[in-house]
């Protein structure tokens, strides 16, 4: 684990934000909304000089990337980056709770 992003790593956290390739399969998504946030979403995307497809193509694909690096990426200054590996290479001894929780029996055995 580095403690900053190279160049070449960046791109590919980037990469997954570019459109399909022409070889890709499409296919559609219907929603129900009300007029007035449909009307909200036409007047943002007109702004833009976007479709409402593109518009919420671009939102969704950025929103969804952003929820899958909240769960894979964060970032640590350095002294917090040695403390964190420190603290993944040297786990603490089991106490008795961790001990007693692993001599039960899991739910899904009884």
């Amino acid at each position: 684990m580095s403690k900053a992003s190279s160049p070449s790593q960046e791109s590919r956290d980037v990469a997954v934000a570019e459109r399909p390739s022409a070889t890709d399969t499409k296919g559609s998504i219907n929603l129900r909304i009300e007029a007035n946030t449909r009307q909200l979403i036409d007047d943002a995307a007109a702004i833009l000089g976007k479709t409402r497809t593109e518009f919420m193509i671009d939102s969704a694909r950025r929103q969804a990337i952003d929820v899958l690096l909240d769960q894979r990426l964060f970032v640590l200054a350095s002294e917090r980056y040695d403390a964190f590996m420190h603290a993944l290479d040297n786990p603490p001894a089991p106490g008795p709770k961790l001990r007693s929780l692993l001599r039960r029996v899991p739910a899904w055995q009884k």
